[in-house]
């Protein structure tokens, strides 16, 4: 698997070392999600600012053990990371904009998150989603 490095120097530092030996190679590196998808590298995820998911890696805070998803959360999910509004997402998915809020307050409720943003930063932690 191929990944770009997202993060501060300290906290790409702190990947790299935990990434060393593993079947993961590092496409690149970039201080945020926005400079990494405009820098055109190819791989397969990005890899944002902290090891504390990865196996070996002492994590900083607790891990929450988050319900599944439905296969519904997901679509609306990686339609929220693509930065899609309410409105638009409904109207990818042929719902309207209420539902979509149930399902983002649902989602936000199973990953622990405290918004939208928090909700994506942390399902790409755990895999649920790729960019």
């Amino acid at each position: 698997m191929r990944v770009v490095l997202v993060g501060s120097p300290d906290e790409r530092r702190r990947l790299r070392r935990a990434l060393n030996g593993s079947a993961v190679e590092i496409a690149g590196e970039a201080a945020s999600t926005a400079a990494a998808r405009a820098s055109g590298l190819i791989a397969d995820a990005f890899l944002l600012g902290s090891a504390d998911d990865l196996p070996g890696v002492p994590s900083e805070e607790p891990d929450v053990a988050a319900e599944s998803l439905t296969p519904r959360e997901v679509q609306v999910l990686e339609l929220v990371a693509e930065g899609l509004p309410n409105k638009a997402i409904a109207g990818r998915l042929g719902i309207s904009d209420q539902t979509v809020k149930f399902h983002v307050a649902s989602i936000c409720g199973k990953l622990g998150a405290s918004n939208r943003t928090d909700a994506v930063r942390k399902a790409l932690q755990r895999g649920l989603i790729t960019l």
